[in-house]
C-alpha cells in the first residue's frame, strides 16, 4: 500500500488490520432468493471476518455500488442485472449487513466502514470507478472519492447526504429520538430498522413486497446480528463533524460528471437536501422521481436504469 493509502487508513482509524485476501466460494443462506439476487459470492477478509461482495461483468469501466442502512447489495440488484453485460459491477455488503459477517465485537463506526471500502478498492486495483451511492453509502463512498479523485470517473447519487446537519431543525428533532435510551432496545430486540423504518421509507408500501422485505429482515434474524444498523443510527449523533469535514472539500470533485437520482417522497431526506447537491454540482444531470421515496432504485427501477444508462454512455471511459 502506498504512502497516501496508509495516511488515509490511519486517518480513518480502522480498529483492526484488514487482511488483503479475497476468494470466491458459496456459503449457504437458506433465506436468500437467488432468483431475485442471482450473483456469485465473493469474500474479502477483514481481521478474520468475511466481508461479502459481488463482482459481475468484465469491463475496464467499473460501477461500484455502496449501500446504506438497513440494506445491502441486494438494493442494487435491478441495476446490476441490467448493466453488468456492459460494465463491471461491484457491490459490497458492509460488515454487519447482508451476507457479510456480523461479529459481536467490531468497530461498526462509519469511518471504519469507509476505511474498509478503501481497502477493498485498493485490493481489487480498481480504476475508472463510477461511484453509485445511496443513504450512508454517500459519506462512505465520498471519503474514498475525496482522497483518490484520480480513480473516479463519474458519480451517481441517490437520496444521500454529506454535510453536518447539527443545526438543521429537522435533525434536531430526530436527535431527541437518537439520544433516547429506547433506541438500542428498538434496534436490538425489535429489529426496528428493517421492520419499521425501511417500509416507512417507501412512497407506497405496496412497492415493497413481502418477499422482498424478507430479504432485508433475514440478515438480522438474531439479536446479536443487529449491531450494524444501530451503529449507523449512532453515527448520526457522533459523526456530524466527520460528514461536515468532507462537505467542506466537495469542490475537489466539482468537475466530475454527476447524476442525481432523487425520490421526492423520501420521508428522511427532503427536496432541500437535493438542492444542496445541486448547489455543489451545478452541472449535474438531475432526475426527480415524483413517485419514489428513499429507495428510488427499487420503487422507480425502470426510470433509474434508463437514466443511468444514458448518463454512462454520455461520459464514456476513454481508452
Amino acid at each position: 500500500m502506498g504512502n497516501k493509502a496508509q495516511e488515509i487508513c490511519s486517518a480513518a482509524q480502522p480498529s483492526v488490520k484488514t487482511a488483503m485476501l479475497s476468494t470466491m466460494q458459496t456459503v449457504d443462506f437458506p433465506w436468500l432468493d437467488t432468483n431475485e439476487y442471482p450473483f456469485a459470492q465473493h469474500w474479502f477478509f477483514v481481521a478474520g471476518h468475511k466481508l461479502h461482495y459481488i463482482d459481475e461483468g468484465q469491463s475496464d469501466d467499473v460501477l461500484f455500488f455502496v449501500h446504506g442502512t438497513p440494506s445491502w447489495s441486494f438494493d442494487f440488484r435491478h441495476l446490476i442485472k441490467t448493466l453488468s453485460p456492459r460494465y463491471r459491477c461491484i457491490a459490497l455488503d458492509h460488515m454487519g449487513f447482508g451476507l457479510s459477517d456480523k461479529p459481536i465485537v467490531y468497530d461498526y463506526a462509519t469511518p471504519n466502514h469507509a476505511a474498509t471500502l478503501q481497502h477493498l478498492i485498493n485490493h481489487l486495483n480498481l480504476r475508472n470507478i463510477t461511484l453509485v451511492v445511496h443513504d450512508f453509502g454517500g459519506p462512505i463512498g465520498f471519503h474514498y472519492a475525496l482522497h483518490f479523485p484520480e480513480n473516479i470517473r463519474r458519480i451517481v447519487l441517490m437520496n444521500t447526504w454529506l454535510w453536518d446537519a447539527s443545526n438543521d431543525p429537522v435533525y434536531q428533532k430526530t436527535r431527541k429520538f437518537l439520544k433516547s435510551p429506547l433506541l438500542p432496545f428498538l434496534y436490538k430486540y425489535l429489529n426496528f430498522s428493517p421492520r419499521v423504518l425501511l417500509p416507512q421509507s417507501y412512497a407506497d408500501r405496496k412497492n415493497l413486497s413481502h418477499a422482498v422485505h424478507r430479504q432485508y429482515i433475514r440478515p438480522f434474524s438474531r439479536i446479536r446480528e443487529r449491531s450494524g444498523p444501530l451503529a449507523f443510527a449512532n453515527s448520526l449523533l457522533n459523526d456530524q463533524p466527520w460528514f461536515g469535514s468532507m462537505w467542506e472539500r466537495i469542490g475537489a470533485l466539482r468537475e466530475k460528471p454527476v447524476l442525481l437520482l432523487w425520490g421526492l417522497k423520501d420521508p428522511f431526506l427532503s427536496k432541500d437536501d437535493l438542492e444542496k447537491w445541486k448547489g455543489a454540482f451545478s452541472t449535474a444531470r438531475v432526475v426527480e422521481l415524483e413517485n419514489a421515496g428513499h429507495f428510488p432504485q427499487d420503487e422507480a427501477r425502470e426510470d433509474v436504469v434508463l437514466a443511468m444508462s444514458h448518463f454512462l454512455k454520455a461520459y464514456p471511459v476513454l481508452p
